[in-house]
């Protein structure tokens, strides 16, 4: 059975500390909830699927359905696949409809960096004290596995700053282009905190390459990972309405992927590779790539594999200048493909995302 999505909502993405730092995700993802559910049957929701990495626990999806306008009676389910988590739900909402299962699911996912709780191991676990990271792979223990893991990339592949840093300039360049022509605007859910309204809060026009070359490395004197080249962390929520009527966008395809966890960064451009080689399709045929650029080198590796699709590629901007909400992130690139592929009047959008442990998903949309 053929599956659509009608529409997609974020909010703005708030910076670690920022204009979000005081609200829960639960309730930022209920105000997006609640707008999507306004302009749907209310009686044909089966369910709401939301991605979460770095939450409270205990089915955050639930009280955050709970915290909603909508019924009581809507079953919601929390997808943790760390930063692929958003676009898992969707591809979980995907599934169940495909399959007759259900008809009508919002999808996507939440999260707020800025109320990641702090935990403490049990006693007698053989790890000990308190963390804020997770554990993502069997010999990797470290509260810096990721910046490690871009690291060990950029060393595999013999990436430096120099190639760093054209990407890093262009994703905030994009960002503010289509800030200012309003692209997105129509998927964005305007929220005032304060008598403020929220903004996407990362996006810096300025950045150029002298700024970037006096960022301090992040894991040593001799570290090519810096701040500038490393996305920050992230408060924010985004969501899709999906259903077997015929939509203005149709999920051709997705699937996960998995690989080596020492190096989860390559996990974008595997998983492209997979789906493109199961569907078929050639990368040519694609018009907008949105990649989750959590660090530059992602950015990288996919201008070595297709030199020639650059300007297909997070032509918005990505994770560099927005941010990287983690169970957000997978639904905010797939409202960033639709929003792509409607400016540039494209027919094909493909959509991809590396996890922590080494795991990706991707998935490709057709604009209708």
């Amino acid at each position: 059975m053929p599956v659509f999505i009608h529409n997609g909502l974020r909010t703005p993405i708030g910076v670690v500390n920022g204009q979000y730092k005081s609200i829960r995700p639960e309730l930022l993802g209920a105000k997006v909830l609640n707008q999507l559910f306004d302009t749907i049957n209310a009686s044909s929701l089966d369910a709401i699927f939301c991605g979460n990495a770095v939450g409270t626990g205990g089915n955050i999806a639930r009280l955050m359905g709970l915290y909603s306008h909508l019924p009581n009676t809507i079953p919601a389910v929390t997808v943790d696949m760390q930063c692929a988590s958003g676009m898992m739900s969707v591809e979980m909402a995907y599934a169940h409809i495909a399959s007759g299962m259900m008809d009508t699911v919002i999808a996507g996912g939440i999260e707020s960096s800025s109320l990641q709780p702090l935990r403490t191991y049990a006693d007698h676990d053989d790890r000990s004290g308190d963390y804020m990271v997770a554990q993502f792979a069997p010999n990797e223990i470290s509260p810096l596995a990721m910046l490690e893991g871009a690291e060990r990339t950029m060393i595999k592949h013999c990436v430096g700053v120099e190639e760093l840093n054209p990407y890093i300039i262009r994703s905030h360049q994009c960002a503010q282009h289509a800030r200012e022509q309003g692209i997105l605007s129509p998927y964005i859910l305007d929220i005032e905190i304060d008598g403020k309204c929220c903004i996407d809060e990362s996006i810096r026009p300025s950045m150029n390459e002298k700024l970037l070359n006096r960022m301090k490395p992040l894991l040593g004197p001799n570290s090519i990972t810096t701040a500038g080249n490393a996305c920050l962390t992230h408060d924010g929520a985004a969501f899709v309405t999906l259903s077997s009527q015929e939509g203005p966008f149709r999920i051709a395809h997705a699937m996960p992927w998995a690989g080596e966890p020492l190096y989860s960064p390559e996990g974008a451009l595997l998983s492209t590779k997979k789906i493109l080689d199961v569907t078929g399709l050639s990368s040519t045929e694609i018009d907008v790539f949105e990649w989750n650029e959590a660090f530059a080198v992602i950015s990288a590796l996919f201008g070595r594999e297709y030199p020639n699709l650059i300007d297909r590629y997070n032509m918005l901007g990505g994770a560099l200048a927005y941010g990287h909400p983690y169970g957000c992130s997978g639904a905010m690139l797939l409202i960033h493909c639709m929003a792509a592929l409607e400016y540039c009047n494209g027919h094909y959008g493909l959509c991809a995302i590396a996890g922590a442990g080494g795991t990706g998903t991707a998935m490709i949309i057709e604009r209708m």
